[in-house]
């Protein structure tokens, strides 16, 4: 089963977004701070990463970073309320495979999750073929 790491610190949202994957077959943890989220994936737990930026402890664009430059290779959807052109700019060129800002649409969300998974599988495939 398809495993979704949460970084969110709002219990409100993060709920609601466990929730929606949840009742569409995925298997979700939530990480209500930068620190428990590094460890969590760091530890090949979770097939993709939903990254808040305003987290407690650290910036999310540094867990981003740090995962990138430890070469963790997960899928990261960022999902902030930042929505200025620099944030998404910043969070694209830092790493992020999509950006998507608050507030939001489930379905919206769903779909998003959904490509990278499914660009994540085919790039497997392919290593695996060559």
């Amino acid at each position: 089963m398809t495993h979704i790491l949460i970084a969110e610190d709002e219990t409100r949202i993060a709920a609601f977004i466990e929730k929606g994957l949840r009742s569409h077959g995925f298997t979700t943890s939530v990480a209500k701070n930068a620190n428990a989220a590094l460890q969590l994936t760091q530890y090949g737990e979770c097939d993709l990463l939903l990254l808040d930026l305003g987290l407690p402890g650290k910036d999310g664009l540094d867990v981003l970073e740090e995962l990138r430059g430890q070469g963790v290779n997960l899928p990261i959807i960022i999902l902030t309320a930042r929505n200025d052109i620099e944030d998404k700019v910043a969070g694209l060129e830092s790493g992020a495979d999509d950006y998507m800002t608050k507030p939001f649409q489930f379905a919206e969300l769903l779909a998003r999750v959904r490509l990278r998974l499914k660009k994540k599988t085919t790039t497997t495939i392919m290593k695996l073929r060559n």
